[in-house]
């Protein structure tokens, strides 16, 4: 597997790359990561390939049995981890290529209340390539996010509750997809990935917290309840 990653990395300076606008339909997830798949580590802050803007895929390259194994190794990493998206460039990939998927499982320990006021409901797999997110509309929410890149801590981020994504899928079919909520913020997340940008840069500074400790001081209250107690 390092190998693929390695080759497919190298092509990216010499290929240009490919987009589109119209819709497509959802991708169906794949298989479950077997046990004793080998899956690449998630590069962590620091590593140069998270703070540079990640290259258009090349059109060659999409529906390759070599970029087919780079997708299915992306979503196999993300489910291990586990999270609910991942960017090429979190496993050293420097392509603008994103997965992500929220499954019932991961919304487990949230009450009805947290999942009503985070609007999140559970999605199945997607795959955009090339992607490129509008916002729609003026709204706004603030709640926490992690990253799989800054392991064990947690900040608040405001992002647009409405936004629209257009790109490929991993055959290289136009898609659409228009979200609102918590789907919305995943995708903005991963394409920040791709713009070299962590949630880091967006928090706000005086919320970010270790993750244990956010989970013990603010699990189960509204966030305008957090707000206040951090003077936000």
């Amino acid at each position: 597997m390092k190998s693929i990653l390695v080759a497919l990395a190298v092509t990216v300076a010499v290929c240009s790359g490919c987009g589109s606008a119209s819709p497509a339909p959802v991708t169906p997830p794949p298989a479950s990561p077997k046990p004793n798949m080998n899956l690449p580590p998630i590069v962590q802050a620091g590593t140069a390939v998270l703070r540079s803007r990640a290259e258009d895929v090349p059109a060659a390259k999409i529906g390759t049995p070599e970029f087919h194994e780079l997708v299915k190794t992306m979503i196999a990493t993300m489910r291990a981890a586990p999270g609910v998206g991942l960017a090429a460039p979190q496993i050293g990939v420097p392509w603008r290529l994103i997965v992500l998927e929220d499954r019932e499982e991961l919304l487990k320990n949230l009450t009805p209340e947290e999942r009503r006021e985070r609007e999140r409901t559970p999605f199945e797999t997607r795959v955009f390539v090339n992607p490129v997110l509008r916002p729609i509309g003026e709204e706004h929410a603030m709640f926490f996010e992690g990253c799989l890149s800054v392991k064990g801590y947690v900040g608040l981020v405001e992002r647009s509750l409405e936004v629209e994504v257009t790109g490929l899928d991993e055959h290289g079919a136009p898609q659409t997809w228009h979200v609102k909520g918590w789907p919305a913020r995943i995708l903005q997340h991963e394409v920040d990935h791709l713009e070299g940008t962590l949630y880091v840069d967006r928090m706000k500074t005086r919320s970010f917290a270790n993750a244990d400790q956010a989970k013990a001081l603010y699990a189960g209250k509204p966030i305008a309840e957090v707000r206040r107690m951090l003077g936000l």
